[in-house]
């Protein structure tokens, strides 16, 4: 039950040693009471949950602080419109809230760049985190983090969207290496510069004593894991804990923007151990398995030919104990048919854009083509 489960929040914001305006903003909100910011102390999670955001703004003139602002307040309307009015109860109704609201989020920002003068280029990083039940599901885009701190370690949920980080997949170079590297600033999304967003959702399974901590780049940049781990375990107080994590970046220099949000879970409804150990782990429920088949022309006439089938496969993360599992994918709160549109996620529109001849895939096919014309008129 949810109410056997407590969360205890804190938040801090700082402009740090060198900027002379802040731009990072940061969200804690009960989605069980319309959104209202949790008062201070361990409270009941509500049947709702709850919900925590950094945003770290980038722009110029003023457009980051409008950029991250704008984020906020959007991902707010969306999931009370998407989540706390609807009749839906689900977990993965939940997850893809989030995804969703983070979409509307970028969508919101590119408009409204474009129509602003002065305000072409302004985005934000998004680290988002729902807490429903035992889990946590959290929407990411851009290189904001969010750490999982239990049994004194601190462990990265999320992955930076930086080139840094494609560099370290790639195996090019190494995390001592990013951490120093005067391209360590440069990431390769952000809410609001393009049209589209690919929103990378995840969600780790919360045990007893777990801290959940989300930061911009100003701490963890100037902060390692251990550090934060560290501040962290050594008091039970998470407000004195977040100024003392910022204490730490503006003591390493405090060369950017300062944010940090920390919520400790605890409660019997929380298993005292986990079963595997916590990291970043992809959140793909039905609708997204749909979404991320490999296509092309053929498969997609296949796939629009095959009915729907009642028995589709589960979320890969299974539904919070404490919720009642929905029987098929919700739309807007409502049990979808198959006469009404799936929602077009991120992913959806990636399948799609897979689906059709790409403009380079056409002008090879169109190349090799003039150059069999010309075979045949020199033979």
């Amino acid at each position: 039950m949810t109410h056997d489960i407590a969360i205890a929040i804190a938040g801090r914001t700082d402009v740090g040693r060198m900027r002379d305006h802040n731009e990072d903003a940061f969200l804690v909100a009960d989605l069980s009471v319309d959104g209202a910011t949790p008062g201070v102390g361990a409270a009941p999670l509500g049947p709702r949950g709850v919900l925590l955001m950094v945003a770290d703004g980038m722009g110029g003139a003023a457009a980051g602080e409008v950029a991250s602002a704008m984020a906020i307040e959007t991902v707010l309307e969306e999931l009370r419109a998407r989540w706390i009015a609807s009749d839906a109860d689900d977990a993965d109704h939940f997850a893809h809230a989030l995804r969703e609201a983070t979409e509307a989020a970028n969508q919101r920002l590119h408009a409204h760049a474009r129509s602003q003068p002065g305000m072409k280029g302004m985005g934000t990083t998004a680290t988002i985190v729902g807490v429903l039940g035992p889990w946590a599901f959290l929407a990411q885009v851009g290189d904001s983090r969010a750490y999982l701190v239990r049994d004194g370690i601190a462990t990265q949920l999320t992955k930076d969207q930086s080139l840094m980080q494609r560099l370290i997949d790639a195996g090019e170079i190494t995390e001592e290496q990013a951490a120093v590297s005067e391209r360590r600033n440069i990431i390769l999304q952000a809410l609001g510069p393009e049209p589209r967003v690919r929103v990378d959702l995840t969600a780790q399974h919360l045990c007893r004593g777990d801290v959940l901590v989300l930061c911009s780049d100003g701490l963890s940049g100037q902060v390692r894991a251990q550090e934060i781990a560290t501040e962290i375990t050594a008091t039970s107080d998470l407000d004195a804990a977040c100024a003392a994590l910022i204490a730490r970046a503006n003591a390493a220099g405090g060369p950017d923007n300062i944010t940090v949000v920390a919520a400790r879970l605890d409660g019997m409804a929380l298993p005292a151990e986990a079963d595997t150990p916590p990291g970043h782990r992809a959140y793909v429920g039905e609708q997204a398995a749909r979404a991320t088949q490999r296509v092309d022309r053929t498969s997609l006439a296949a796939i629009a030919a095959t009915p729907e089938r009642a028995d589709a496969a589960p979320a890969a993360v299974s539904a919070p104990s404490n919720v009642t599992p929905s029987p098929e994918p919700m739309t807007d709160g409502a049990t979808a048919t198959a006469d009404r549109p799936r929602r077009r996620t991120s992913e959806m529109l990636e399948a799609e854009d897979e689906a059709l001849l790409s403009p380079r895939t056409a002008f090879a096919l169109l190349a090799v083509g003039a150059l069999v014309v010309a075979l045949w008129f020199l033979r």
